[in-house]
């Protein structure tokens, strides 16, 4: 059985929409899906929120737990593709978050980022998945770009998982 594409996967059966949040990835995952043929027939939208007072005002995301956490948790991350779907009204919300950078002040040592995954389910609800990703050594850009790779590794997987 060949694997389907994006597209493929989500226009169905059953036909899904997507909306992306990102902070840590400022844009990537956006831009990857927008230099697909014929995005506009599933992708939404998507937004860049990069400070707690964006996630929150924008996302919904609960801003006692974000400011505990610096906005950098997999709560944070399901939080923001919850609220992403809800911003644009779409069925699969996807999201990152995290630390491009060393940051000694906040004692991350080490650049990491969250990805979330949200898909919204036929009785209201979602499904979540999220997952961790470790950038030892890397730059900014390459961080930005090794959390990008795993959130879309996460949707392909996500979307072909729910495709009929």
């Amino acid at each position: 059985m060949a694997t389907l594409s994006l597209p493929e996967a989500l226009l169905g059966p059953p036909q899904r929409t997507l909306a992306i949040a990102e902070s840590l990835t400022a844009g990537g995952l956006q831009l990857r899906v927008g230099r697909i043929s014929g995005a506009s027939q599933f992708f939404l939208g998507g937004i860049t929120a990069y400070n707690l007072k964006q996630k929150v005002r924008h996302l919904g995301v609960d801003c006692t737990m974000a400011a505990a956490v610096d906005c950098v948790s997999a709560a944070v991350a399901e939080q923001m593709a919850q609220g992403v779907c809800g911003l644009f009204g779409a069925d699969i919300g996807l999201a990152t978050t995290g630390y491009a950078e060393p940051n000694p002040e906040k004692e991350v040592a080490e650049p990491f980022g969250w990805w979330a995954l949200a898909q919204r389910q036929p009785g209201g609800g979602f499904t979540l998945q999220h997952g961790r990703v470790n950038c030892p050594g890397l730059s900014r850009a390459a961080a930005q770009d090794a959390v990008t790779e795993a959130a879309w590794a996460a949707l392909l997987r996500g979307v072909r998982a729910g495709a009929v």
